[in-house]
């Protein structure tokens, strides 16, 4: 579906920044990137005359401090995660970003129309993804409809797919128990609701399968090898759409995390920067995003123009996206903060837990 540009008055006039130098966004590669050149670069370049050169990574957030430490910043953009954004602005590897330049929606503020947390002092979100139960429609006799339902191996036969990691599996196991998810982090921040959680896992500790990469829950279903599994709904999304695999996603207690947007102090071309960061998280670029990759916009007028999916122009994607109104009923937002302060105590913890098996 194609649609006009509204675009930051920055950018309707011409170019304040040299056109000849190329911007460099620092990004994770795969598809991610790709659909970042495709939604994003590339229609910023026809705009502006600017090219936009990716470098790929697997920690943006660890090559601008390494290059802001060592004083040769040749970044000018990097895709980051929320946590890594909060990090590198407190520690003066990333540069304030006004909100005054972003693009303003049809009605209302950038600040309302941005979802709650999506935007900081140097970070400005991107995109939304989150890990999501997954299980085989095929196998199960009735769909789940809780995260308790993960837990009930009676109602719900077969082997569980959990990430070798606390995160994740700690908040889960929490919300399976019944904690509200505006309490998890309260929760799991004391012993009692640490153990809580870990009492929980137990209750199916011989059935779960643990998985260390995102291709490996798809695989354990795709082998019969679990029935339901934690995993991330872009993944599922494409194995099911794509692939044509018989697995549907529960939405309850899918947990959220936002990626975005910062910019390293010491860019070179910081007024290609920030117009490039402008175009970008402009509703109508976010939302053609969204319809090339399952991840949702993180504005809400962006939300309101997905269409159809790129890959068949016929699948309407605002359903499989984590932040449709139907799927964020009761979505988590992955605290970055809490995680900082606690993963290495309870990382600590859970390894010994696993230590037991």
């Amino acid at each position: 579906m194609r649609r006009p540009l509204i675009l930051a008055a920055t950018l309707l006039a011409a170019p304040a920044f040299a056109q000849d130098r190329a911007l460099t966004v620092i990004s994770w590669g795969g598809d991610f990137a790709a659909m970042q050149d495709r939604a994003m670069a590339r229609p910023f370049a026809e705009r502006t005359g600017t090219a936009v050169r990716f470098v790929d990574t697997d920690d943006p957030a660890g090559m601008i401090k390494l290059q802001v430490e060592a004083g040769n910043v040749t970044a000018d953009v990097a895709s980051v995660g929320q946590g890594a954004g909060l990090r590198l602005c407190e520690e003066g590897d990333a540069q304030p970003i006004d909100p005054a330049i972003l693009v303003p929606p049809a009605s209302g503020t950038v600040a309302d129309d941005f979802l709650p947390r999506t935007l900081s002092e140097c970070f400005v979100a991107t995109d939304i993804y989150s890990t999501v139960i997954a299980y085989d429609a095929d196998r199960l006799a009735a769909a789940p409809t809780s995260a308790a339902d993960f837990f009930d191996l009676e109602r719900f036969p077969g082997r569980r797919g959990l990430g070798r990691t606390p995160q994740f599996t700690m908040e889960l196991a929490l919300v399976g128990d019944g904690v509200p998810l505006d309490q998890v982090y309260d929760v799991l921040a004391t012993p009692a609701g640490v153990e809580r959680a870990l009492a929980r896992l137990d209750t199916i500790r011989d059935q779960i399968v643990w998985w260390e990469a995102g291709a490996q829950p798809i695989q354990l279903v795709a082998d019969g090898e679990v029935a339901m599994t934690h995993a991330y709904n872009g993944r599922v999304f494409k194995a099911a759409q794509v692939d044509g695999l018989p697995l549907a996603i529960l939405w309850d207690a899918q947990m959220l995390e936002v990626e975005g947007w910062v910019i390293p102090s010491g860019a070179p071309n910081p007024d290609a920067a920030r117009a490039f960061v402008s175009f970008s998280t402009s509703p109508e670029v976010l939302a053609r995003a969204a319809e090339i990759l399952p991840y949702g916009p993180p504005r809400a007028s962006a939300q309101a123009m997905v269409g159809e999916y790129a890959g068949d122009g016929v699948t309407q994607m605002g359903p499989h996206l984590p932040t449709s109104a139907q799927n964020m009923t009761n979505a988590l937002f992955v605290d970055p903060e809490f995680w900082a302060d606690h993963e290495p105590q309870l990382r600590e913890r859970f390894t010994a837990w696993l230590g037991n098996e």
